[in-house]
């Protein structure tokens, strides 16, 4: 199937969808490298950037199916290494974002996201140790905020339930049962149908194309839209997770005054005009530096889009999504 797009200036885009958990469309446009020479392809594999936290919530879901994960205990259970704070932190916070576990930037005061942390970290211990000794935010449940910190803690979490590195279990727990081979950690191999990481359009972080390997399950996977699209798939009937746990991790939190965030257990919860009518919707977005993200969930209709691309514009490829969507629930 091919769809006219209103395409951005972008160098290269892939994208993938699937109904009823079979994939129905994958295709590639543009180029995967700067000189313009490769083409992409949909095995051509990009950055997730913090859409990882949708796989990473796939293995703390799956831990909590067997039973080797408690959502309501402390942290502390999992990860002996992370530091008792004035407030208890539990794997379900971490989940919605509602933990209050920050590396924060300056003084902390103006609301914004994580501080990233740079340089290269090659175990998920060491990517802890970014932040572990940081004060939390805020109490745990009274807010939400978007943590890059709190999901590396996650990684810390799978690793310490399940008992083994992070990247083993979730690549042969996760990602080979559901046919995900073209997905990876940063750094894990040097595949050769991997885009550039186009960091010179960055306008902000300059033409350094940063590692992320300290990020682990908060940002740092490769993957394509096909395979986005599988793990979305396993979201959206049993098969991977039991049906409660995927209704559990599709349902919003609730703060302490009664609000809800419209974040549940690692996406983003809407309801959006798909062809002319509201349609609910289960999502992701992330723009990283040298690409960009975009996986959309229709639970009613079965469907799944995932759009990437190697030039961070978030904006511009969630336009692309949502047109895509609205092709595929006309028909």
């Amino acid at each position: 199937m091919r769809l006219t797009l209103l395409l951005l200036p972008l160098l290269g885009l892939s994208v993938a969808a699937a109904r009823d958990g079979e994939i129905v469309w994958a295709e590639g446009f543009g180029f995967a490298d700067s000189e313009r020479q490769k083409p992409v392809t949909p095995r051509t594999r990009f950055r997730t950037g913090s859409v990882s936290k949708t796989l990473t919530a796939a293995g703390v879901a799956l831990l909590y199916d067997r039973k080797r994960v408690e959502l309501d205990a402390p942290v502390q259970t999992y990860v002996t290494a992370y530091p008792k704070k004035e407030w208890t932190v539990t794997t379900r916070q971490l989940l919605g974002d509602i933990g209050g576990v920050h590396r924060l930037r300056g003084d902390g005061q103006d609301g914004g996201n994580d501080q990233t942390p740079r340089g290269i970290c090659k175990t998920v211990g060491e990517a802890l140790k970014t932040f572990a000794y940081e004060p939390l935010a805020f109490e745990p449940g009274t807010k939400y905020r978007f943590s890059t910190s709190g999901w590396i803690l996650l990684s810390a979490v799978v690793e310490g339930a399940a008992g083994e590195p992070f990247a083993a279990f979730m690549s042969r727990e996760v990602f080979k049962p559901l046919g995900m081979d073209r997905t990876a950690l940063e750094g894990m191999d040097d595949d050769p149908d991997t885009a550039e990481f186009d960091s010179k359009r960055t306008e902000q972080e300059g033409p350094l194309a940063a590692d992320y390997s300290c990020t682990v399950g908060a940002s740092a996977f490769l993957s394509t839209p096909s395979d986005l699209v599988r793990i979305g798939s396993a979201m959206l009937k049993p098969g991977l997770l039991k049906a409660e746990t995927i209704a559990l991790f599709r349902t919003p939190l609730t703060l302490r005054s009664g609000a809800s965030t419209g974040f549940a257990l690692g996406w983003k919860v809407d309801t959006l005009p798909l062809d002319g009518s509201p349609v609910r919707v289960v999502r992701h977005r992330a723009s990283a530096i040298g690409g960009a993200t975009s996986l959309y969930l229709v639970p009613d209709r079965g469907l799944v889009i995932a759009v990437m691309s190697h030039v961070p514009n978030t904006v511009g490829l969630e336009e692309i999504a949502l047109k895509i969507a609205g092709v595929f629930i006309a028909n």
